[in-house]
Order: structure tokens, then sequence, then C-alpha cells
């Protein structure tokens, strides 16, 4: 049976190592440190860090895989492949080279589009009807990899990054133990990528969140979803941030309204934009829960002909 070490640290990881721990030998998981986490900033651990223990597998959480150490305990290992979902850093040459069968990565789209740390959201951003997964096989660069199979996913026109990525870690991994078998016995031929055709998905801010009301009402319905769960797409009203949490776009809608103005129309509350309207459906104000519009507005005076944006008080 081959040794397989696993490296990868979000829930998007966790279905790609179960399904590689049912089939191979898995002698170490490689996750990133447990982090502060939530408003008592007690630290918690990765996902892939508990579905490890979960397995009885061992877990390893280097600082960085930069060090000596971190190379030492990799070669200890001994993996005919690297398998990697998401790890959270950048592979160096040395890690690259150390397994016969290299490092095979598990990406949320399909490469060449879409290549970097947040390609989920922008495969929503963009507006693209469809996405995927692509198993490639890494070398130095950002996701330039040969290509070692991919399958396709529709995007949903309710998709957020979260139900999105959920989907596509599932698929990631019927992915994976379909084409880890072929690859590791030779009988895949890698596929150099198009490099004319990448596209780009830096890693996503908070400040990415700001809604710029300036905009197309459908590029801001679009980042309502790209940034859900995080960072939220967020405007202010009296000085106090209010996320978008649910949104969709008027129909029809031809008013000369300020950009950020909130309105009245046949559908529901609104927000004027660039171009269209953007319908309110799920408002959260800072400090209060989500709810839906009709009840927010029934305990907001005054949004009705506000105009959003600004800064935050304080």
């Amino acid at each position: 049976m081959e040794r397989l070490v696993f490296m990868g640290t979000p829930e998007f990881a966790v279905p790609s190592l179960r399904a590689v721990a049912e089939r191979y030998e898995v002698p170490l998981v490689v996750t990133q440190p447990d982090r502060p986490a939530g408003r008592s900033r007690a630290l918690r651990p990765p996902p892939v860090k508990v579905a490890a223990q979960a397995l009885g597998l061992p877990v390893y959480q280097p600082d960085s895989l930069r060090g000596p150490e971190a190379v030492a305990r990799l070669e200890a290992a001994r993996p005919d492949a690297i398998v990697v979902a998401a790890y959270g850093e950048i592979l160096r040459q040395n890690v690259l080279s150390l397994p016969p069968r290299g490092c095979v990565n598990v990406h949320a789209s399909l490469l060449p589009r879409h290549r970097g740390a947040a390609p989920v959201a922008a495969a929503i951003l963009a507006g693209d009807r469809e996405t995927g997964v692509t198993i490639m096989l890494m070398d130095a660069g950002m996701d330039t990899g040969p290509i070692l199979g991919q399958a396709r996913e529709r995007i949903r026109p309710d998709d957020t990054t979260g139900t999105l990525t959920a989907r596509l870690a599932e698929l990631g991994a019927r992915t994976l133990v379909e084409v880890l078998p072929r690859w590791l016995a030779g009988e895949i031929e890698p596929q150099a990528q198009d490099n004319s055709q990448a596209t780009y998905a830096p890693r996503v801010t908070k400040e990415d969140g700001l809604i710029d009301w300036s905009e197309a009402a459908e590029v801001i319905e679009r980042k309502v979803r790209a940034f859900d769960p995080w960072p939220g797409a967020y405007t202010y009203w009296q000085g106090r941030r209010l996320r978008i949490v649910r949104a969709g776009v008027v129909e029809d809608w031809c008013g000369g309204e300020e950009p950020g103005t909130v309105l009245e129309t046949a559908q529901g509350a609104a927000v004027a934009t660039g171009s269209g309207a953007l319908l309110l459906r799920e408002l959260q104000l800072e400090g209060r829960c989500c709810v839906g519009c009709a009840e927010f507005l029934r305990g907001q005076r005054g949004f009705i002909g506000a105009v959003l944006g600004g800064v935050a008080q304080g």
C-alpha cells in the first residue's frame, strides 16, 4: 500500500483527508498551528487536525515548512506522494521534490482560471456559471503545475462562497481518489496548463467587503455572495457597520437616485447603485442578529430614504 503524507488545514480539506485515509497508509498529517479564534481568542485547532485525530492519524503542526526540522519530519514519513489541499503555505522545491511521485494538489477551480488563494470567491465575483476542481502536480509556481484531472460543478444563482466551497470539497475528494491510483500507477500523462488563459484569485481581505454603491447592482449582489461567510459585504448607516447578508437585483429598475439611497420598490426595500438597485433580503446591524429586511425595517425608523456609506464612528 502506498504511503501518502496529507497536508491541509480548513474544512475544505477534510473530505479529501478522509478519502485518502480510507484507501492509503497515511503516516503523517501536516496542518497549520492552532490559532486564536472567537471573542475569547482561545486557541482553536484547524478542522484537518480534528479530523486526523478522530481517524487516529499522527498530526504535525509546524510554524513553517522552511526549516530543516520540518523537512526531516517529512523525509522520515517516507511518502510515495504528498497530497495537498488548502494547506496555507507555498511549498519550496526541497519539499516538492521529496516524494518520488511528487506533490498532488486539490485546487478549487478549473485551472488555469482562478489561480491563487481565493478561487471560489473569485468565480462568484466573476459571474462564472460553472467552476470545479483540479487535481494537479505541484511545481514552484502559484498553481501553475500540470493537470492530472478535473471535474466541473455548476454555480447556482444563490451560491455563496460557503455553500459552493462545501460542494467543491466533496467533489475534490471524489476526483482525487479517482485520479490518485492512476497517477501512482504511472497511467496519467500530466497536461501543461495554458498560461495565456490564466486568471488570478488573490487572498480576500476584510476591506474587500466594503460596498461601493457606485458599482452596478449585479456586481454588488455577487460580492454579497462571494464574501459570505467572510468578511461579509458591508456598508455603514448612522456610523454603524451594516452587513448585507442576502440580496438580489431589482428587475427593471431605472430610477435616478444617488447611489447608496435606500428606496421602497414594488419588490421591497432596495438600495440605489451606479446601475440598477440592490434588493435587500437579510441584514445584520453591528451588535445585532441577522434578520429579514421586513423585520429590520420595523425596528429601524428612518432607514427608508437614508444614504448608506461613509465610515464607522469612533
